[in-house]
Parts: structure tokens; C-alpha cells; sequence
């Protein structure tokens, strides 16, 4: 149990110390607000979607999954998205911040911090199981963020149309690198294997310069987001956007994993769903995971309010801390970790 909380801790911490030296390092004049708003365009544009394609194209083969469990967690994160939205349109009056309690409530950073912890939780299983989620999931949690930001956001217009949101959605960067990353996995699997067992043609194998440059951009998104993130958070703001940061904290890492978790224990007790120890591990970290980092990125580029984004990155990657301990003590006195 110990070395489950260190891991848990030490999972945070490095979050937030990027977070503080991006801070610091614009509060000493170090970084410029134009170098912090171009870093964020170079990251929507370029590092993000890097980092999505190789996140999914690195995830699984298409032959391996377990479709149960996948199928669980799409229809389980598109139940949050319709959650956040009653929730958004209920409690959040300023049009700029709904969509960005939406998307804090449904989106998870599984890739960064979920697919470490679900190895912490459960070992090798389970991170095989969570890759398999992930090259579904990280698609799913793009294209709902981009619808949510896309309908609230205020971009100067009196009103968006239907086929203006389908457009926004169509070109989002991160969309795209989605979409490229699964038709890879799908022509991956079509391709004959050799005598190794290995698609005769691949791009990590065939192309490895173009896999290395992306896998590198991939690479750099992580320390270079939060850097930027803590460069443009601004806790002036705290007192003003308070109910909303407790709301969108609340709703990430306290109602989310409650309503996923549950449903998992309900569905797997029913005989409908086959989980256990591993199975738990991955659910755990998609659902108890802090906001992604790049949600902040998303709702600065599509005229929402990136200011409430950032500030819901740092307090619900603070209250995990708390709330994932409290999840590991349940699960392991039940018998299911």
C-alpha cells in the first residue's frame, strides 16, 4: 500500500514542479508572452497531435483487444460527456467556461499519468489492457473536447452552425493525428507477416526516421505543455473562477470515478463484464486521472476560457493525491486490487 501512495505521489509531483517552473520562469521575465502563446500554438498544431499518433500507433494491434472492456470505456466516458453537459448548462452561466467544466468532467490524462499508474496498480497486465483502451479512448476524448469547446466557445460570432461545428471538428489537429493513428493500426493489421511474425512492412520498421522524428515531437509535448502551462497561469483569477475550479475539480476526480467505477463493479458482479485485478488497475487510472494538460491547450485555441483550464490542470492533478489514495484503500478492501 505504501509504494502504491509514493507512486501515486510521485506520479503528481513532477507535474507540478513543470507547472511551477513554467510559473516561475515567466514571473522572472525568463519567458515572454509572446514566446508562451506561440509555444501554445506550436503545441495544438504540431506536438500534441505527434503525440496522439504514436500513443495510439504504438498502443496495440487491432486482433488483441479486448472489446468488452473497450466498448465499456467509450460508452462510459460518452455518459460522463452527456453528465458535464447537464452539469455545464445547469451551474456554469458564462458561455466560455461550459464547455470547459464539460470536458474536465469527462476527459482523463490517461495517456501521461493513467498509463504509469495502471502499471503501479497492476503490472504488466494491466498496462497491456490499458494500451488497448487507450487507442480508442484518447480519439474519443479529442473529438468530444473539440465538440464541447467548439459549441461554447465565443469566437466573436453570433451563432455557429451546425456545419461550422462538423468543420471545426473535421480540422482539429489532434482529430486528425487521431484518425491517422487508427487507419495505421487497421492497414498494420491487413499487411502479411514474415517469417517473425512482423508485418513485412511497417513504419517503425521501414521508416524509422519518420517514427523516430514523430516519437521525439511526442516526446517533447509532456514537459514542454506544462511549462507553458504554468507560464500562463495566473492565480489572480483563483478568487473570481473559484466555484467554478471547485465544480470542475469535484465533478474529475470525485463524481467521474464514482460513476465509472461503479458501473464497472454493478456491470462485472451482473456477469456482463469478465475484470479483475489488472481490469481494475486500467479502469482506475482512466477515470481517477487528473484533467489532461492539453485540455487547457485546446480551450486557449478555440476562444474558450484557457484561464479556468489551466487553473482545473493544476487542482485536479493537486486533489488526486488525496482521491486515488482513497480508491486504492476501497478496491484493495474489497478484494479487487
Amino acid at each position: 500500500m505504501f509504494s502504491v501512495i509514493v507512486y501515486a505521489v510521485n506520479a503528481v509531483c513532477p507535474i507540478m514542479l513543470l507547472i511551477a517552473l513554467g510559473y516561475f520562469l515567466r514571473r522572472t521575465g525568463f519567458l515572454t508572452e509572446d514566446f508562451l502563446k506561440q509555444g501554445n500554438k506550436l503545441l495544438f498544431h504540431v506536438v500534441l497531435p505527434a503525440l496522439v499518433f504514436i500513443s495510439i500507433y504504438d498502443a496495440t494491434d487491432i486482433d488483441d483487444l479486448r472489446w468488452d472492456l473497450v466498448l465499456f470505456s467509450l460508452g462510459t466516458v460518452l455518459f460522463l460527456f452527456f453528465v458535464g453537459l447537464v452539469i455545464a448548462l445547469l451551474f456554469v452561466k458564462d458561455r466560455k467556461s461550459k464547455g470547459v467544466i464539460q470536458q474536465c468532467i469527462f476527459r482523463s490524462n490517461f495517456a501521461i499519468i493513467g498509463i504509469p499508474l495502471t502499471k503501479a496498480l497492476g503490472g504488466d497486465a494491466a498496462l497491456c489492457i490499458a494500451s488497448t483502451i487507450l487507442a480508442f479512448v484518447v480519439p474519443l476524448f479529442n473529438v468530444l473536447a473539440v465538440i464541447a469547446l467548439s459549441v461554447f466557445s465565443d469566437d466573436g460570432s453570433e451563432k455557429r452552425s451546425v456545419k461550422d461545428i462538423l468543420l471545426t471538428i473535421l480540422k482539429n489537429p489532434l482529430i486528425l493525428a487521431a484518425v491517422s493513428g487508427i487507419l495505421c493500426l487497421v492497414i498494420r493489421s491487413l499487411i502479411p507477416l514474415n517469417a517473425a511474425g512482423e508485418p513485412v512492412f511497417s513504419i517503425k520498421t521501414n521508416l524509422k526516421f519518420l517514427y523516430d522524428a514523430i516519437a521525439i515531437l511526442g516526446d517533447a509535448s509532456n514537459a514542454l505543455a506544462l511549462i507553458v502551462l504554468g507560464g500562463l497561469l495566473d492565480f489572480s483569477t483563483v478568487r473570481d473562477k473559484l466555484g467554478l475550479i471547485v465544480l470542475g475539480t469535484a465533478g474529475r476526480t470525485v463524481l467521474a470515478p464514482a460513476i465509472g467505477l461503479s458501473a464497472a463493479i454493478l456491470l462485472s458482479r451482473a456477469g456482463i463484464l469478465s475484470l479483475g485485478c489488472a481490469e481494475y488497475a486500467a479502469l482506475i487510472a482512466l477515470f481517477g486521472s487528473p484533467v489532461a494538460v492539453s485540455s487547457a491547450i485546446m480551450a486557449a485555441e478555440m476562444h474558450s476560457d484557457g484561464d479556468l483550464a489551466r487553473q482545473l490542470v493544476v487542482w485536479t492533478s493537486i486533489c488526486p493525491i488525496v482521491t486515488l489514495f482513497a480508491i486504492v484503500v476501497l478496491f484493495r478492501s474489497l478484494g479487487l486490487l
